[in-house]
């Protein structure tokens, strides 16, 4: 960077209701696997930031936990994140995809009408996007997404929109140079080789909990709060040590598996990916103990690191 040019830095949070592909997003703009991405909703539990530096910019990407009505404190903690990334945005982005109802959450959608900063709006998923036998003659998938686009354009008039398809890595490279014009003139807010802000250990915890989500079926994933008691790291090699916590003695029983066949197998497979991650071999011991009705529990949940400020 020579000395006439400005440095660009900011904040963009990226906000939408659960299952849109919030994370999907947030790891193709980063380019690392930062955020849990399953198939499954309430999957994101924190707010979780993303950092890409170039010699001109930083960008400090946040993603957030998909907007619901709680139903117990964790569910409180999380729609509290999601605010959080409304008050400290430079831009926002509202990810939303094309089957989803325009007007869920309308006391969310609410806030981000009243919003000042320039707000992106992001139908995503439109590779899935299918022809309607009743729109033959009219455009078919263009017609269908131009629909959309008119929805959303009367409920967010100010909101910049841009067909994408995150899965694809379709529109987001045009998304990022929208971004970068958008940056406000800063220097960094982090070291230029720092990919995110949270410590190792939250990304074991966040691997481990992954694989619980993918493995097991109904309520158990989201009875599980997964805490990493024990990280030690040599040169070659990281040691671990994590609680998988649940909330009932029918949940251990669960996860464990006949045998510990189940927990073996959670345990396999998170270690697989914590070596990807770490590029280092990884030795893994897993426990699973009962905190009941932690989910409900503000001083569990303060914890567990359920603590927006």
């Amino acid at each position: 960077m020579n000395s006439e040019q400005t440095h660009k830095a900011g904040f963009v949070n990226i906000v939408g209701n659960p299952n849109v592909g919030k994370s999907t997003l947030m790891n193709q703009l980063v380019g690392e696997r930062i955020s849990i991405a399953t198939f499954k909703a309430q999957t994101t539990r924190h707010r979780i930031m993303g950092i890409v530096n170039t010699p001109e910019m930083q960008i400090v990407f946040s993603d957030t936990p998909g907007v619901l009505k709680p139903n117990y404190k964790l569910q409180e903690s999380m729609l509290a994140f999601s605010e959080s990334a409304l008050a400290d945005a430079d831009v926002l982005l509202y990810v939303t995809d094309v089957v989803e109802n325009p007007e869920k959450n309308m006391d969310f959608l609410e806030k981000v009408q009243k919003m000042t900063i320039p707000v992106i709006l992001l139908i995503n998923k439109i590779d899935s996007l299918t022809p309607d036998g009743s729109q033959k003659g009219k455009g078919g998938i263009q017609q269908k997404l131009g629909d959309i686009v008119e929805r959303w354009h009367q409920l967010l008039p100010n909101a910049e929109i841009l067909p994408i398809s995150a899965k694809n890595k379709f529109g987001t490279d045009m998304l990022l140079r929208r971004i970068q014009e958008l940056l406000p003139d800063s220097p960094p807010y982090f070291d230029k080789d720092q990919l995110t802000d949270k410590p190792a250990r939250f990304f074991v915890s966040e691997i481990i909990r992954e694989k619980i989500l993918l493995y097991y079926d109904k309520e158990i994933p989201y009875s599980v709060e997964v805490s990493v008691e024990s990280f030690q790291e040599t040169e070659k090699n990281i040691h671990i040590r994590a609680i998988i916590y649940v909330e009932r003695e029918s949940q251990k029983g669960i996860i464990i598996g006949h045998q510990g066949v189940a927990l073996k197998k959670v345990g396999a497979e998170a270690r697989k990916s914590l070596e990807r991650f770490f590029g280092k071999s990884i030795y893994l011991e897993t426990y699973v103990k009962v905190d009941k009705d932690w989910r409900s529990s503000q001083r569990e949940l303060n914890h567990f690191g359920y603590n927006p400020e």
